[in-house]
């Protein structure tokens, strides 16, 4: 079924994405929200302009080969210009789910977490995007702070668990 221009109903696609999918996730929640009825961004890189201006970060130098310096006029301009945390959506927003991990070498537990304050503090809670009067939809931030770190809690029964609350989160939103 099409729905308008697109090729299926925004109120049924849900979107995911890890590590710098989790960036890829934070930019299209920010850049097109109406076009998704959730999005999880699971230990998503939102904050990379200012994550890759602190050369003391792990992986940042390195990095800049294929992220880019934003000490770099030019190059900071073009990662500003899909950086979910310098990019917050106004108006109805999709339900979102972000997580993080305490022991992340790679991407900074305060990193999604500050993205989730930010989100919060300009309505990004209160509804469900579909018309019921809230700016915003869910959104949830579940942090991992046990053993686990970039793809989620150690242990096959706690990544089952982590995975089935994910799961629960998309039918729950598509529901």
């Amino acid at each position: 079924m099409l729905a308008g221009r697109g090729w299926a109903a925004p109120d049924r696609i849900v979107s995911r994405g890890l590590s710098a999918g989790g960036l890829l996730q934070g930019a299209v929640f920010s850049m097109a929200p109406r076009r998704w009825r959730a999005v999880v961004a699971e230990v998503p890189f939102v904050d990379c302009v200012t994550t890759m201006l602190d050369p003391g970060i792990p992986l940042t130098v390195s990095e800049w080969d294929e992220w880019g310096d934003p000490r770099d006029s030019r190059i900071r301009a073009y990662m500003e210009s899909y950086s979910p945390y310098d990019n917050v959506p106004a108006g109805p927003r999709p339900d979102l789910l972000v997580t993080g991990s305490l022991h992340d070498p790679r991407v900074l537990i305060h990193e999604p977490a500050k993205w989730v304050a930010m989100l919060r503090a300009t309505g990004g809670t209160g509804g469900r995007s579909d018309g019921d009067g809230g700016t915003g939809g869910r959104l949830l931030f579940r942090p991992e702070l046990g053993a686990g770190a970039h793809v989620g809690p150690a242990g096959r029964y706690d990544r089952l668990r982590c995975e089935a609350e994910i799961v629960s989160f998309i039918a729950n939103a598509v529901a």
